[in-house]
């Protein structure tokens, strides 16, 4: 059996077994009536995800007023990317999302996410890339979880935006402490040189996707490693900005 077919069967399985077995939004736990939900949402709670709507910061995404371009931190060290895009702010049902994507193996969320993620970059204006790569993992986290969510996301956005996902082009150089487990100071130290690109990115036009931009210092080890191998561009796309 292919690999493409064995899939398809997959996911159709999936499928059938939440329309008969009973099941709830995982973002409020009332009963999920399986032709109102966008995956295992309900379809109140995927109405209130909590978009952003006004302008962000072009290095880190970060919500700002009136037409302002660039964050005051970023401003003085912006990260090396020519645009970070986010599609909502970390919060809400987008939170709880997110969190049953990452900790509760709630995989099949990842082709609306992904939705989400073209969503975006079509509002941009900006979906021309030579490769899609999703920021690696930490190896003893990724067996632990079974997978890693952001090759999830990048495996299902590849084919709305016609690039192929390429996680062997950035890889882990050093194994380190969970982002979200350190105070924002220790963050940027923790991931320095965490990353290594491949040869294969130069002269490429490379998309980053993660699940959530924090302080955006893993996405910025990441595009530094790329633009070290020579990427000619490189942005990031994530599903939601911490703030």
């Amino acid at each position: 059996m292919s690999g493409g077919f064995a899939n398809a069967v997959s996911n159709i399985g999936r499928e059938a077994l939440r329309i008969v077995l009973p099941s709830w939004c995982i973002a409020c736990d009332r009963e999920l009536a399986w032709r109102e939900r966008t995956a295992s949402c309900c379809a109140d709670c995927w109405a209130s995800l909590p978009k952003i709507t006004t302008a962000t910061c072009r290095s880190c995404a970060l919500p700002l007023p009136g037409d302002t371009h660039i964050c005051i931190e970023c401003s003085a060290d912006p990260l090396p990317l020519d645009w970070c895009e986010a599609w909502g702010e970390y919060g809400g049902a987008l939170e709880k999302l997110l969190h049953a994507l990452k900790f509760s193996r709630q995989d099949f969320l990842d082709a609306p996410l992904a939705a989400l993620l073209e969503e975006r970059m079509r509002a941009r204006g900006d979906v021309a890339f030579d490769a899609i790569v999703p920021v690696p993992m930490l190896r003893a986290r990724e067996r632990k979880r079974g997978y890693n969510q952001a090759a999830l996301l990048a495996f299902a956005l590849a084919p709305r935006i016609g690039a192929p996902c390429e996680p062997s082009l950035l890889g882990r150089r050093k194994e380190g402490a969970t982002q979200s487990t350190l105070p924002k100071r220790a963050r940027a130290a923790n991931v320095r040189g965490a990353f290594r690109a491949m040869p294969a990115a130069k002269d490429r036009s490379i998309l980053i996707v993660d699940d959530i931009c924090t302080t955006g210092e893993t996405l910025r080890a990441c595009a530094a490693a790329l633009r070290k191998a020579g990427a000619a561009k490189v942005c990031a796309v994530t599903v939601a900005k911490a703030t």
